[in-house]
């Protein structure tokens, strides 16, 4: 099981679009799904999605997290950013 904050780092910095168009993120370990949920807001939107812990594995290796880089394209068109 990955540290919820090591694991927010290295998602921002596989993606560091998350904080240069100002969008927050949060993660949080979701025991009944068994996957991280993974939190991006930006003013009032917001999207959430689920890691399962074998992407999340892979970004820990330094691998893209694709699925979630998927989402936050989505957010970012979303907002016009």
């Amino acid at each position: 099981m990955h540290d919820k904050n090591k694991l927010c780092q290295k998602i921002k910095s596989i993606h560091p679009d998350i904080g240069e168009c100002g969008i927050d993120v949060t993660v949080e370990w979701d025991e009944e799904k068994r996957a991280w949920l993974v939190d991006l807001k930006k003013d009032k939107h917001e999207l959430k999605t689920h890691l399962e812990p074998q992407d999340a594995d892979g970004c820990m290796e330094g691998k893209q997290c694709v699925s979630l880089g998927l989402q936050i394209a989505q957010l970012k068109a979303n907002i016009g950013a």
